[in-house]
């Protein structure tokens, strides 16, 4: 890799680690650490959540599904936009106010205040295991991205590196570190993308016409997609905004409802559709430089054997010039790192509030939170070690906190009258279920995903136990 590339990118890794160590003079508290003091802008607070949402496993992910079936994959994040803007409306203001009355740090503690400390714990584990595999992905997604323009790392190294960086930040920095560096690194994607990445490779495949000649009609069309995957998309995605430890945490730091509701609302803007349509593209293009023999010098004559998510760092590898590689290497490691540090930082809350039981007003909160910080850290990074798939790693995370915590956070939502037996057994019975159907691969009719059935056994028990 051209030395330039190489400068250009350590200059955004010091960056990045530059704010964390900058904040970590500034927090005082497991309140500045965890929800940033609650007085956190819209702005911010908005691109952090697209930033983590959307993020390197969405990013490397798009461009997989971009790749095999085309335009049509930019529904997967369409369903976000619809679950930012629901929680927006229904979630936020029911929220917001209990959060700052009650110096709530996790989303577990909402749990505990209507179940009590058994339901809050068991969605405390729930979730810390959630987030640990979803932070697994993000770092499996940047080591993806770096053994596809570093021809000098194997994945593991990739790994490493990627982790530690990651790690490093987020220890010492705590939410706010990680939302201005989601700021900071947002834009350097948009930057990359929009900028770089789209028109280069758009002219380096020869326009229009030669991409039409390339392409079957379906990978244009926005209809190559069953109504069972979008049912799958929609009860994996729209859910989480409702279950999600990094979006209480943002909630938790915006300093009022106004405030929150703002920054929901430019999340989900920037969802769908601007980063739906540039992530589904670039790995749409990646498709054609594949049939066009662009990778064949890295051993791809064809796209019949290639791992989709492999294809964008390949293209990008193969089109950009000395100095814009580097830049275009830092947007996509900006995107996988903003949502591996939330993803972390929430597992550490989990674990250190919910699950040991620590509190704010505790002398030693912080240096305990950052050791378990760092812990969860190297634990995610062996985990990625076993891994393969970035989205199917992220999206068995997402089901797993989804189809245990939807259905008691629901009931919470819309009902007066809670029962904590009912909330605990829906919890256990749908998160498992999820789990079990998954290993052990049992077919679900028409195709569905197991999160339906996990749901659906989730309700069930609820509504059973609750009367």
């Amino acid at each position: 890799m051209p030395v330039l590339d190489i400068v250009v990118f350590a200059i955004y890794l010091l960056l990045v680690l530059a704010i964390g160590f900058y904040y970590y003079k500034k927090n005082k508290s497991a309140q500045d650490y965890y929800v940033g003091g609650r007085d956190m802008s819209s702005f911010h607070i908005g691109l952090s959540v697209v930033a983590t949402d959307v993020g390197g496993g969405f990013s490397i992910g798009l461009g997989g599904l971009g790749f095999m079936m085309g335009l049509s994959g930019s529904w997967m994040l369409f369903t976000g936009f619809i679950g930012a803007w629901l929680s927006a409306v229904l979630l936020i203001p029911k929220v917001l106010k209990q959060a700052h009355q009650f110096k709530f740090l996790t989303f577990p503690q909402l749990l505990q205040k209507s179940y009590g400390k058994k339901v809050a714990l068991t969605a405390g584990i729930i979730s810390f295991i959630g987030y640990l595999g979803f932070t697994s992905s993000q770092l499996l997604a940047g080591a993806k991205l770096a053994v596809g323009t570093f021809p000098e790392l194997d994945l593991l190294q990739a790994l490493y590196i990627m982790g530690a960086v990651a790690i490093i930040y987020t220890v010492f920095g705590g939410i706010k570190a990680v939302i201005y560096t989601d700021t900071f690194q947002w834009s350097v994607l948009m930057l990359g993308l929009i900028g770089i990445g789209l028109p280069m490779a758009y002219f380096e495949l020869g326009g229009y016409d030669a991409i039409l000649k390339v392409l079957p009609d379906k990978f244009l069309s926005l209809t190559n997609v069953g109504i069972v995957q979008f049912i799958n998309w929609f009860i994996t995605i729209v859910p989480i905004w409702f279950v999600g430890m990094t979006l209480y945490q943002r909630i938790y730091s915006c300093k009022d409802e106004k405030t929150a509701k703002k920054a929901w609302y430019i999340a989900g803007l920037f969802e769908y559709p601007v980063m739906a349509f540039m992530g589904i593209l670039l790995g749409l293009f990646a498709r054609v430089g594949a049939e066009q023999g662009l990778f064949a010098a890295e051993g791809f004559a064809s796209a019949a054997n290639m791992d989709p998510e492999i294809g964008l760092p390949l293209l990008l590898k193969t089109i950009l010039p000395a100095g814009l590689m580097g830049l275009m290497l830092s947007a996509y490691f900006s995107a996988i790192m903003s949502t591996a540090d939330s993803c972390l930082l929430a597992a550490s809350g989990n674990f250190v509030t919910d699950i040991l039981g620590y509190k704010e007003s505790n002398p030693k909160a912080i240096k305990i939170s950052q050791i378990i910080t760092f812990a969860i850290g190297f634990v995610a990074i062996l985990i990625a070690t076993f891994m393969t798939s970035v989205l199917d790693l992220m999206l068995l995370s997402y089901s797993f906190m989804v189809s245990g915590l939807l259905i008691p956070v629901l009931g919470l939502l819309f009902s007066n009258k809670q029962k904590p037996l009912a909330a605990l057994l829906s919890m256990l019975f749908g998160g498992t279920s999820t789990l079990l159907l998954t290993f052990f691969e049992i077919e679900i009719p028409l195709g569905f995903d197991p999160i339906l059935i996990g749901i659906i056994i989730s309700l069930f028990v609820y509504l059973v136990i609750k009367k």
